[in-house]
């Protein structure tokens, strides 16, 4: 299904037809019941691009927005994935950071992933589409939702700044690990400040030689040192950035397999993974994921959920259903 060049496991249907889609989820949705299979056959193998043109196909014919007649045929997990495949990702982005920070509690683990995994153009698209969406500056509500230095981190990363060159200086590399050594591991008490300057603001081919330097100056990974000096959230979101720029897709692996291991399943993760990496680099986390496991995402997906909800994510995940 994967097209070369892309590292998902959903491409462009070569046969595309926005109406004749149109028209068969409507068909699908019409009268007592609903045919569930037909929504996953059409929706977990277009893209984001083609989904678009579908729903304004369904507008024309219809009369009627495409997502509320899901929300009114569909419920639980099965709807909230389908739902999150119609939105452009910016606006599936932006919905998932408004869940984290409005109501009564933070979901922190929902701002840390996305901001510690998007690029520079990604987070610019999803903070404007937030503004958009819900008249609110992001880095304003997460400042309102976090404190201290967690607060300051997420700010920093939600502006963007990041180097995307490829260029690594050696010298800037050693003094860069010294720097974050001297701020950690040498001293009693840890200066937070050095570890964002340096983490969220170069580049990644810089920062993994930064990593090496650091390896060889404290005979400990820049992991376990992070592990070693904080906790919480801040050591969360530090992890997290040095795990995305080590290796995106066993980022998001590990984000699964927690998601899914132990009692119960943390549906909000495995459903916001799915759906935003099934076009980009789903193809790299499930070869990641069983090799940091030993057993396919497929077979986790398959003992963990159930139903047209299994179907679907099973789809995403490229498995032969």
């Amino acid at each position: 299904m994967a097209a070369l060049g892309n590292r998902g496991t959903i491409s462009q249907e070569r046969d595309f037809d926005a109406e004749i889609d149109a028209e068969k989820l409507r068909v699908a949705m019409k009268g007592a019941g609903t045919d569930e299979a037909t929504i996953i056959s059409i929706l977990s193998h277009r893209t984001i691009a083609q989904r678009q043109k579908i729903k304004e196909a369904y507008k024309v014919a219809v009369g009627k927005n495409l997502e509320d007649d899901i929300k009114s045929e569909l419920t639980g997990n099965f709807e909230k994935v389908v739902c999150g495949l119609l939105m452009p990702a910016p606006v599936y982005d932006a919905y998932e950071l408004r869940n984290a920070i409005k109501g009564a509690g933070t979901d922190e683990a929902c701002l840390i992933e996305i901001l510690a995994s998007r690029s520079n153009a990604e987070i610019k698209a999803l903070t404007a589409t937030y503004k958009k969406e819900y008249d609110h500056d992001l880095e304003d509500d997460i400042s309102g939702d976090t404190s201290g230095m967690f607060k300051r981190v997420l700010v920093s990363l939600a502006t963007a700044g990041r180097d995307e060159s490829t260029k690594v200086d050696e010298a800037l590399a050693k003094q860069d690990a010294k720097e974050i050594f001297e701020a950690g591991e040498a001293r009693w008490g840890t200066d937070e400040v050095k570890f964002l300057t340096i983490l969220c603001v170069r580049n990644r081919n810089h920062l993994l030689r930064v990593f090496q330097e650091y390896q060889q100056i404290s005979g400990r990974d820049i992991e376990d040192s992070i592990k070693r000096e904080m906790s919480g959230c801040l050591e969360d979101v530090f992890l997290a950035i040095v795990r995305c720029l080590k290796n995106k897709p066993a980022f998001f692996a590990e984000r699964l397999y927690k998601s899914m291991k132990g009692l119960g399943t943390t549906d909000s993760i495995l459903i916001r993974v799915m759906v935003s990496r099934a076009e980009i680099d789903m193809i790299d986390i499930k070869a990641e994921f069983l090799k940091m496991y030993g057993k396919t995402l497929n077979s986790f997906i398959k003992g963990d959920t159930s139903g047209d909800y299994r179907k679907i994510l099973l789809e995403l995940c490229g498995a032969e259903i």
